[in-house]
């Protein structure tokens, strides 16, 4: 993939797919949104350990050193920033 992850785009992606299917709903496990929490919370931290040794980090340089795709970082990043504590 050399666009990267884009978190944002699979999670339209699965939002949509499950719209569509009564089957599908039927069958989905609630484990499952288990399972992207804490893989978009693996990919968060990540980020911001990234953040860490680079603080100053453009969302280029982060899509370029963890090979996410640019809407994915953006959306990483500007989740970080909307939780950041003072």
């Amino acid at each position: 993939m050399d666009e990267g992850i884009d978190p944002t785009h699979m999670c339209q992606t699965l939002v949509r797919k499950v719209a569509q299917s009564k089957q599908l709903m039927a069958v989905t496990d609630p484990d499952i949104l288990v399972l992207f929490e804490d893989w978009l919370d693996e990919l968060e931290d990540e980020v911001k350990r990234y953040l860490q040794s680079y603080p100053d980090a453009t969302t280029a340089q982060v899509v370029q050193a963890l090979g996410l795709s640019v809407s994915g970082a953006a959306f990483l990043l500007a989740k970080l920033k909307r939780e950041e504590k003072p």
